[in-house]
């Protein structure tokens, strides 16, 4: 039997009777099943397999329950490969990309996915990207999207920004130059406006996996506290720190600042220190990128040669920057307490800081030159000023107050969550829709004239961003005086593409609109979303707040643009996720060369339940095979009953078994539920034989 064969009859004619596409009409309740889109590399590969097999298995099954499913795909098409390979293979990064889609729809395709393929989109088309420009354009007439200076990796030989991922041990992954940090005018989306909102709602995800509310949560990361300003001494200038111990500032006895804050900068400049803190922040910050907050990784720090002035004691601590700060938390710098934190006491240890005590177990009296580590449990505060005696949880309260009296902090709320860095130094990606005009000043594009398209004579020469080498594209005229002006060169980053894609699918041949709001009222929000947990935090993120945004446009209706979330487990081989790196991978192709679709699907469904890593075992394909194999022909077999007693057990045992593999499919249990059905298929075949033989 050709499962093959067979399997591209009916792929045939459901293409012809268009039996997938979904529609807004009738009576039926809608069901939106939808996986994270992928990324056009050429070829797919298991990680797909699995991811579309599961979804494409539950949007089946809910069409056959009665919904109205509209289970569409596309390809999430910008991005840094394609742009490398045009540098790497002298290729176009638009032809390099749509050649990449054509094959992986065409396995797709083979594979019997039951897609809508009328809703395909591709991020990298204009038609699509232009409604990236006008989302932008809408945040930035709303104060959410703004501009300012950030520290970017930059590669001084090549000319270039580079992404995280393009530094490889500290340096150039093209050029193997050292990377230094340098400060670029970046473009930001306001997320952190929306803080409070996405916290409070992650209590209305609850059909999320806790794994990833949780990720979700600390990633925001909320705390109550007090933002306390220090002036610098004989430098005119105020900084601030966030605390949620306030009563230990009488304890502070050095200040930590990050690399990487601006101020640093500032503060060395034209100073003996400048030339060593610019080492010290390459090294940490390019080099320890990824390793700096380890608990294992020793603390390292610089005196910068500045003093601050502690507002309560009126005393000048020394300034430090060190790898453990982050300009991600807080306001990039902290005060160190060094008796009462555990990494502060290592640290002034190990330089030679001074280390003041200013809590102390009740009757006792604790001496700095006495403590082998810091004392970290409550007390008395001592050598605090009018608060001494207090115990210290009660005081962290009323010395909030007194520096709010004494206008020099405030009692605030804070947030781990930054603001989301958009802007990207690359060709490949949605063109920022920002003119610059001396006069007028900076201006966005006007919706009539958008998409801004990306040119495509360009050349790809691995230095700088190319657009800056287009004149045809950087001069253009100013919308207000019709004067000379320049675009913005920088590009988005593609998690803009993801962060509303599943809306244009409600409605993605609309020309005027990004989508029809009616149609996103109907569909809206995605039931069932599948994907990778390397997506828990950015991406959801991301897509929770531009669907908020574009809700308080007017556009959208929900809150939340994922009701139910499933992320698979991994494919491995030998116990290791599959790999082109490793080069541990199988090829999709050749399986569905060799065994057919339906056999590839149902292994994939069989071998694991799908949030469990699923190990690939070429044997157990085979007996999949041979299973759909038993059942093919078990359908074929023309019975006649002669029996009625016979039929009505054999229908009591049927009747049982759907109740049991619905309940399986509801919950996800793929693989128990294909077992269930192998029962039942083992089940009939030896009923049928014994039937047939005393017939």
């Amino acid at each position: 039997m050709d499962q093959k064969k067979i399997a591209t009859k009916w792929q045939k004619r459901w293409q012809e009777k268009k039996v997938f596409a979904a529609k807004e009409a009738g009576k039926k309740k809608k069901y939106y099943c939808l996986e994270m889109f992928p990324y056009p590399s050429g070829k797919l590969h298991m990680g797909h397999v699995r991811n579309y097999s599961i979804a494409d298995a539950f949007a089946r099954y809910k069409r056959h329950s009665g919904f109205q499913v509209l289970y569409p795909t596309g390809y999430d098409a910008l991005g840094l490969p394609a742009e490398n390979a045009a540098i790497q293979q002298g290729v176009k990064p638009k032809d390099w990309t749509f050649k990449c889609i054509d094959q992986m729809r065409s396995q797709q395709k083979a594979l019997g996915w039951s897609y809508d393929w009328d809703r395909e989109i591709a991020t990298a088309d204009p038609e699509y990207y232009r409604w990236n420009q006008w989302i932008f354009t809408k945040l930035f007439q709303r104060g959410l999207t703004y501009k300012k200076k950030s520290p970017v990796n930059w590669c001084p030989k090549c000319g270039t920004v580079l992404a995280n991922e393009q530094v490889v041990n500290g340096a150039c992954w093209r050029c193997q130059s050292k990377i230094v940090i340098k400060d670029l005018e970046q473009w930001f989306f306001k997320i952190t406006q929306y803080a409070e909102e996405l916290l409070k709602d992650l209590k209305k995800l609850e059909h999320w996996p806790e794994k990833v509310l949780a990720m979700q949560s600390n990633w925001i990361g909320r705390s109550e506290g007090t933002l306390v300003d220090f002036k610098i001494k004989g430098a005119g200038k105020t900084f601030s720190i966030f605390t949620t111990r306030p009563d230990t500032l009488y304890g502070v006895t050095f200040m930590v600042f990050a690399p990487e804050h601006p101020m640093v900068h500032e503060l060395v400049h034209g100073t003996k220190y400048e030339e060593e803190v610019k080492r010290f922040v390459n090294k940490v910050v390019v080099e320890e990128k990824f390793s700096r907050t380890a608990e294992d990784k020793e603390k390292e720090g610089l005196f910068i040669g500045q003093y601050a002035i502690n507002p309560l004691t009126g005393d000048a601590v020394p300034i430090y920057i060190a790898n453990f700060v982050l300009m991600e938390y807080g306001t990039g710098a902290i005060m160190a307490v060094p008796a009462h934190d555990q990494r502060d006491f290592e640290f002034a240890k190990k330089y030679d800081i001074p280390i003041k005590v200013v809590i102390t177990p009740k009757g006792k009296k604790l001496k700095a030159a006495d403590l082998k580590e810091a004392y970290v449990e409550d007390g008395e505060l001592v050598d605090s000023g009018p608060f001494n005696g207090q115990p210290n949880r009660y005081a962290i309260h009323d010395i909030s107050i007194y520096i709010e009296e004494k206008k020099w902090g405030k009692r605030t709320v804070s947030y781990k969550l930054r603001d989301w860095l958009l802007s990207r130094q690359r060709y490949w990606g949605t063109p920022i829709p920002i003119i610059y005009c001396e006069k007028c000043g900076m201006l966005p594009v006007p919706e009539k004239d958008l998409p801004v398209k990306l040119p495509e004579n360009v050349a790809f020469t691995g230095k700088g961003n190319p657009l800056d080498d287009v004149p045809e594209f950087v001069n253009t005229t100013c919308p207000k005086c019709n004067g000379k002006a320049k675009r913005e060169t920088d590009t988005m980053d593609t998690f803009v593409d993801s962060s509303w894609y599943f809306l244009r699918f409600c409605d993605p041949q609309n020309t005027s609109e990004p989508f029809d709001p009616a149609k996103a009222q109907y569909w809206m929000p995605v039931d069932q979303y599948i994907g990778g947990i390397e997506h828990a935090i950015l991406h959801l993120l991301y897509a929770r707040f531009i669907t908020k945004a574009l809700r308080d446009l007017g556009m959208v209706k929900v809150d939340e643009p994922f009701n139910r979330l499933l992320c698979q487990g991994m494919v491995t081989l030998g116990g290791v996720a599959m790999s082109k790196s490793r080069g541990n991978t199988v090829d999709p192709g050749a399986i569905l060369d060799k065994y057919g679709p339906d056999t590839m699907r149902f292994f994939i469904l069989f071998a694991a339940n799908p949030e469990q890593q699923l190990e690939w075992q070429e044997t157990a394909v085979e007996s999949c095979f041979r299973a759909i194999q038993k059942f093919a022909r078990l359908a074929e077999e023309k019975y006649e009953s002669k029996s009625s007693a016979k039929d009505e057990v054999l229908t009591s045992r049927l009747n049982r078994t759907i109740e049991r593999v619905t309940k399986e499919i509801e919950q996800f249990n793929l693989s128990t539920a294909l077992i269930s059905l192998m029962e039942m298929v083992n089940y009939m075949t030896r009923w049928y034989g014994e039937f047939s033989e005393n017939a």
